[in-house]
């Protein structure tokens, strides 16, 4: 068996504050971060959520994993396990866990015993088998589950003792051990869940999140703030920061404002138009590193007539990508040539993505008999790593439509409403992206367009038996030569058949306070604190 080891400021309070009958002075008073974000999460259980936005409030301050990532890179560690077994054919994960991991005490629940097999064995249960009894709590959608592949892979889990786990799948898969870093992995308490069902009150499990992460929720304020406090009893030890508020600031603009202000100490996405003054002021540090993401606008391939290969092929060679660059991401990207960011293996250089060509275009419509056509372009409300301005891109992109005959409409919802519909296959076309959760071309080719995904993280519905055969048998095999082959042939397909049109590959840019320290941007587009200090 192979076996892998590891051993392992308005937001501050203010300069002296009444305790008693004594004072607290600035050095005692507990140390708090400000984190500008730019929306609200769609709730407070991973499990059923696929948005950054999301992970940043939930999976990464609340939760563990078996693995995680290590921060600031694209390695994993053991985080919840110490330690994992691979039997020699692949299929069985034997994982060991970690023993004194204490869960989240709260006002309404208070755990009896530690973290152990029951935990894991509960989390995926949930998402896995339709007779668990929370299967259906909150809806019974598990949109990552089923995305990612493990649906069709996992065999079972199962208990071998409190502080082990077996993991059987139905074939070898060389992304299950990435795969069990990911957000949607994260462990829920068995207990707890035990204890709400009893009470008849399952839904508490995930609105009044209980988990073993190094910060618990204190109060949220839908669209306004989220308040934590440090866990004092994570295993890792207690975070730097004693409270971590998230100011929800949908405005890029209006983030960098608090940031100057020191409102906030860290925030997510700044407007490129506003990356020149973030690094000439002296009190901020802009940290930056090319994104593992691609920005795209897909196309419904089971609403007529996006099926037909011709229209989606003229609706791509109809956009000037240069011209959405320059004024979307204003040197803050770079124009994407497939469904990979370049900064992943796997990537092939050979692809030249469709070029601007709007007579062609027009061609390749008149082909397929598509006159005076009319759709909608789902325009995303808030900015993402992949997409700083989905208003303004779609604008372009309506305005280079009509230059060929097509009227498009321009449709926007609130951020969790939006990714609901759109999984649900509501839009013709739609503006979309993807930031890696763990690296391997997969989490993109996979999870994004194989006919697995398709109802879950596969919004384009696309399904294509070559492109499929490719990835599927990509996963199978550990040989990462071999794999590369197969994803390149894939990309070639996924070139032909144009199911998306792919805009670019973002830079991820990180403006900080300098009083922050021991930030550092995640490659994944995560926004993460434990390990964060401030003065």
């Amino acid at each position: 068996m192979r076996r892998y080891r590891h051993h392992l400021n308005r937001a501050l309070m203010a300069s002296c504050l009444m305790l008693g009958a004594g004072l607290v002075t600035p050095a005692m008073a507990a140390k708090t971060l400000v984190y500008c974000s730019e929306g609200s999460p769609e709730g407070f259980n991973p499990q059923m959520f696929t948005a950054g936005t999301t992970f940043d409030a939930s999976s990464q301050p609340l939760y563990d994993r078996l693995f995680n990532a290590v921060r600031g890179t694209t390695e994993i560690e053991p985080s919840l396990a110490t330690g994992v077994d691979v039997s020699a054919d692949g299929k069985v994960y034997t994982f060991h866990l970690r023993p004194g991991v204490k869960f989240h005490t709260t006002k309404t629940f208070k755990p009896t015993r530690g973290f152990n097999a029951d935990d894991v064995v509960f989390s995926v249960e949930r998402m896995a088998d339709k007779n668990s009894p929370y299967h259906m709590v909150g809806g019974g959608s598990y949109e990552y589950y089923e995305g990612s592949g493990l649906s069709s892979i996992l065999d079972k889990v199962e208990k071998v003792d409190d502080m082990t786990v077996r993991f059987t799948l139905k074939s070898a898969d060389a992304t299950f051990l990435p795969i069990t870093s990911m957000d949607f992995m994260s462990i829920l308490s068995k207990e707890y869940a035990d204890q709400m069902q009893k009470a008849g009150t399952p839904d508490k499990v995930d609105q009044d999140p209980v988990g073993t992460g190094p910060f618990q929720l204190v109060a949220y304020q839908k669209d306004a703030v989220i308040r934590y406090r440090a866990n004092p009893d994570y295993w890792g030890g207690k975070a730097a920061l004693d409270n971590l508020i998230f100011a929800i600031t949908p405005d890029a603009s209006v983030r960098w404002q608090k940031l100057k202000a020191n409102e906030c100490q860290v925030m997510s996405y700044p407007n490129p138009a506003d990356l020149d003054a973030i690094k000439a002021d002296k009190s901020v540090t802009l940290m930056s590193q090319a994104g593992l993401n691609i920005g795209y606008i897909g196309f419904n391939t089971e609403k007529k007539p996006f099926g037909d290969v011709r229209v989606r092929q003229a609706l791509s060679l109809a956009i000037n990508k240069k011209a959405i660059i320059d004024a979307v991401y204003q040197g803050a990207g770079a124009a994407a040539n497939g469904p990979l960011p370049p900064t992943l293996w796997g990537y092939d250089d050979s692809l030249q993505g469709y070029p601007y060509d709007p007579e062609k275009a027009k061609a390749l419509l008149k082909e397929a008999g598509v006159t005076n056509l009319e759709t909608d372009l789902w325009a995303m409300p808030v900015s993402r790593p992949y997409n700083p301005n989905a208003k303004r891109m779609a604008e372009l992109v309506q305005a280079d439509w009509k230059a060929v005959g097509v009227d498009a409409r321009i449709v926007s919802y609130e951020w969790g409403e939006y990714l609901k519909r759109t999984q649900a296959g509501e839009p013709q076309t739609f503006m979309m992206g993807w930031t890696a959760d763990i690296a391997d071309p997969d989490n993109f080719l996979g999870v994004l367009l194989g006919c697995d995904a398709v109802g879950s993280t596969n919004r384009s519905r696309w399904c294509d038996q070559d492109f499929d055969g490719d990835i599927k048998k990509a996963k199978s095999i550990t040989d990462q030569t071999e794999r590369v082959k197969l994803y390149k042939a894939a990309q070639q397909v996924f070139q032909k058949e144009a199911p998306w049109v792919p805009i670019a590959n973002a830079v991820t840019n990180d403006p900080i306070s300098n009083r922050v320290k021991n930030y550092k941007v995640d490659p994944f587009g995560k926004h993460l604190f434990y390990g964060v200090d401030i003065e």
